[in-house]
């Protein structure tokens, strides 16, 4: 309950609702107590004595009660829908964006099917209880205690029932929801899994088609659902058992009243009016607890996502900027990484990078080649500090990136990352994702420059047509190439291009270098690359291995003295055939041309 208790924060502007809710039930209480006492004045006084006036009369005391507590009820939904439902948008909302503030290490370990479960499902779980409490909690209470000082009044010789029938009912939900709350946590666990599955299945649904693995995701999905199924079950069927229990309380409970306050009127020491109303306020009472016991069911199953919701929020960014970080810090684009160490752990386990360091002036391009898992991307997100460094520095103007404030830092990079990732809406949206304020004329500059302006103008809506989800309706040198001019329209200081031309064809990549070269920006540029055709016009090659650089230069010194490049250059270019006499010649000829 203590995590439900934390999120109750979110519910203080709507304090004027969640107030109203529980006073209005109040009257609707007080409204069905009125009731069996009217009823029994109806069997032993109008009945009894056959005066059909006060039978009258009654009745319509217990139509005009009845009405009043309409109305009562019927406020106290209206408001506790509306307290609940802002409560539940509310808190919402600060998750996403609480979210949104995590750096990339958070949302790793995270995970997205996670995060997609704690925004939906968990807050709908939270939200529902309180929308409960603001109605039952209020009422079960409430009626309970009237209804059992009302029947204590009404028949004092059968109060004593309460003292064996409460307990009981007491130690049975105990054991009912000691039981159940690990069962509900688990219930949330399966349903990540199932998200994460999901999750995964629909992005890569291409990859699933391409390599007919249909039937084996159904499956994967399938098992996913069913572990979700039982372990859903068998919470529900341990929660299930409460409504049977509680009835054969009740019931035994009124079979007990029926006898001895049959004894006690044949013996003219009660009459039926009272034991009647005995009975109705006994059933009120045990219904009354059944409903606390119901509260505190789902109060376990919320606690359980309000756990999980309050994980997110107690999450600290890996990524933080330090008191009194640079907030007007305007590089000139000089990078430097000095004895640069990096492990997603952060502990220095499993390292990605090994005491890495070099320079790139402002103006260079620097170009990173290595395999896959090298460490270039790693590399890389240093920079605009998608992570911290475990060891060592990256520093931009001698300025370490970890004392400039992080928005600062990230509106002088332009970055165009592996995956191209484009949003719902228009493709001029999607170029002025990192500048909404930009000109016409600065998007189709920059959509230029990335080689996009000829086939965006080519479609029917031009740089209005949408985009659809994900970019689907784009071929993946397309996506590429917007990501490029939404870098580019920032207009960095440091431009990052992560891999970031693999889907674009060889002359329309040279085509982008060309117009990144001809511009007169002097914007220091970090190309990570899997083709050497990418790289050979830059200003300085870093070739790295296992995390380490093995080599760096341009590319006519790495010729002549790295064996890896020599490697790597002959296999691409030469068809993996080259002798150390054409080595330079060639390479110099194909750099003039």
């Amino acid at each position: 309950m203590r995590a439900t208790l934390k999120l109750f924060s979110f519910l203080k502007p709507y304090w004027v609702w969640a107030t109203l809710a529980p006073l209005l039930m109040m009257i609707e209480v007080a409204m069905d107590l009125m009731q069996p006492r009217l009823l029994e004045r109806i069997i032993d006084v109008g009945i009894a004595n056959s005066d059909l006036t006060v039978i009258l009369q009654t009745g319509l005391w217990m139509v005009g009660v009845a009405f009043v507590g309409i109305i009562g009820g019927v406020g106290c939904t209206f408001f506790a829908v509306l307290a609940s439902q802002s409560f539940g948008a509310d808190l919402r909302s600060a998750l996403y964006g609480r979210v949104q503030m995590l750096s990339f290490a958070n949302i790793d370990e995270l995970e997205t099917g996670k995060l997609i479960t704690r925004l939906t499902n968990d807050v709908t779980q939270v939200q529902d209880v309180v929308l409960m409490l603001l109605r039952i909690m209020v009422r079960a209470p409430m009626m309970m205690a009237g209804s059992l000082v009302m029947a204590i009044i009404t028949a004092p010789q059968l109060a004593w029932l309460f003292v064996v029938l409460i307990p009981l009912v007491i130690i049975g939900l105990v054991l009912i929801i000691k039981r159940a709350f690990p069962l509900f946590s688990k219930v949330q666990a399966r349903l990540d899994a199932l998200n994460t599955v999901m999750q995964e299945s629909l992005a890569g649904v291409r990859v699933v088609k391409a390599f007919v693995r249909e039937a084996h995701e159904i499956l994967r999905f399938g098992k996913a659902n069913d572990n979700l199924m039982d372990q859903s079950i068998s919470a529900v069927r341990t929660v299930a058992v409460t409504m049977p229990f509680m009835m054969i309380v009740l019931d035994s409970g009124v079979v007990a009243v029926l006898w001895l306050g049959g004894i006690q009127v044949s013996a003219g020491g009660m009459q039926v009016g009272q034991v009647i109303a005995f009975i109705n306020y006994l059933m009120q009472t045990l219904m009354s607890l059944m409903m606390v016991s119901m509260l505190l069911m789902r109060i376990s199953r919320s606690e359980a996502s309000a756990v999980r919701i309050q994980e997110v929020f107690d999450s600290e960014p890996k990524v933080r900027n330090k008191p009194g970080a640079l907030t007007d810090f305007v590089p000139r684009g000089r990078v430097a990484f000095e004895d640069v160490s990096f492990s997603y752990r952060g502990n220095g386990d499993d390292p990605v990078l090994n005491r890495i360091s070099f320079v790139a002036e402002p103006g260079q391009t620097v170009a990173l080649l290595g395999a896959t898992g090298s460490g270039k991307s790693s590399l890389v997100h240093l920079i605009p500090r998608f992570y911290d460094v475990t060891g060592g520095r990256v520093t931009i103007d001698g300025r370490d990136v970890r004392d400039i404030d992080e928005d600062t830092l990230r509106r002088q990079i332009g970055t165009a990352l592996q995956e191209s990732v484009l949003f719902s809406g228009t493709i001029r949206d999607n170029i002025r994702y990192g500048r909404p304020d930009a000109s016409d004329e600065e998007v189709i500059a920059a959509a230029k420059m990335a080689q996009a302006h000829d086939f965006i103008t080519a479609l029917s809506d031009g740089y209005d047509a949408e985009v659809g989800q994900r970019g689907v309706n784009l071929s993946g040198g397309q996506k590429q190439r917007i990501a490029i001019a939404r870098a580019l329209l920032v207009q960095p200081a440091i431009l990052i291009l992560d891999d970031s031309t693999s889907a674009v064809d060889v002359e329309t990549e040279g085509r982008i270098q060309a117009a990144l070269e001809a511009e007169d920006a002097q914007r220091t540029t970090f190309v990570v690359a899997q083709r050497i055709s990418t790289v050979l016009a830059a200003d300085k090659i870093l070739v790295l291995d296992d995390g380490h650089i093995v080599a760096q230069g341009a590319h006519a010194e790495l010729l002549a003295s790295s064996p890896i490049y020599r490697e790597i250059y002959a296999s691409q270019m030469d068809g993996g055939h080259m002798d150390d006499g054409q080595t330079h010649d060639g390479a110099a000829s194909h750099v003039a041309n």
